[in-house]
């Protein structure tokens, strides 16, 4: 799976970063030194698909977003969108490594607060529900993320579980199976851009923060709306020192 330690190829070069709003993109553009691209050969054409491209302390930077949907014009978060630039983004550009990197809620039981950034360990759907044996499983898409001892340790990550979904509230189902898959933090693409990265072999790591506790006494729409902007500006800074970290270093050094 996107765990297999064993890859350790050459230096990093590389680094393919997928992210599903472009509020929480934009700083990490900026911080980069990134430029838009418009390529027929990454993207077809009419898609509201967004590709950044430059060069970062000797490595090759591309950021990529579902951009908004084109008829609502809100930001096309989710997993089927999520999944579709993922597979379109490692088919033309070839990454050596994929950060998922997104908001995300958390759960206070898991000692997850406000403004936390988790470095993923395992990543599974909650809201794929096919109780027919064998197919259970595969619902559940149960995975690891790329092993990564060294950064965790390194730069001080906290280290949970995710739980992916295509809701942003939590159906009583969806907290049985959150709890089933020992989550400490719940998005809405993580386990998609896993379940692509898995098809291709390309290691994959998750780096998540938290906007909202789920298991809270606060509206989760609310609290979400409300620490945003702020908690995209961690994530934005975590983002930069893993790829700081990164600089010269090969895979298996992570």
């Amino acid at each position: 799976l996107i765990a297999d330690s064993e890859r350790g190829g050459g230096t990093i070069s590389d680094i393919l970063i997928v992210i599903a709003m472009h509020t929480e993109a934009l700083p990490l553009v900026d911080k980069f030194n990134l430029v838009e691209r418009h390529d027929d050969y990454v993207f077809p054409k009419g898609v509201p698909w967004l590709w950044y491209y430059g060069d970062y302390k000797g490595l090759k930077i591309n950021i990529v977003c579902p951009g908004k949907d084109k008829k609502l014009g809100v930001d096309s978060v989710g997993t089927v969108s999520s999944s579709l630039v993922t597979y379109a983004a490692i088919q033309a550009l070839k990454p050596d490594l994929i950060i998922n990197a997104g908001t995300a809620g958390g759960f206070k039981a898991k000692d997850a607060s406000i403004g936390d950034v988790f470095l993923v360990s395992d990543v599974a759907f909650h809201d794929r529900r096919i109780p027919i044996p064998v197919f259970d499983s595969y619902g559940v898409g149960a995975c690891q993320a790329f092993f990564t001892p060294n950064l965790a340790k390194d730069l001080n990550f906290k280290v949970g579980k995710l739980s992916t979904g295509d809701s942003l509230d939590m159906t009583p189902q969806d907290e049985a199976a959150i709890l089933s898959n020992d989550a400490t933090v719940k998005d809405m693409e993580g386990a998609a851009v896993a379940y692509v990265a898995d098809l291709f072999q390309i290691p994959a790591i998750f780096i998540k923060a938290v906007t909202d506790i789920v298991d809270g006494n606060k509206p989760t729409a609310e609290e979400f709306l409300q620490n945003l902007v702020t908690v995209a500006a961690a994530l934005d800074l975590a983002i930069t020192r893993v790829v700081d970290y990164m600089d010269g270093k090969r895979l298996s050094e992570l």
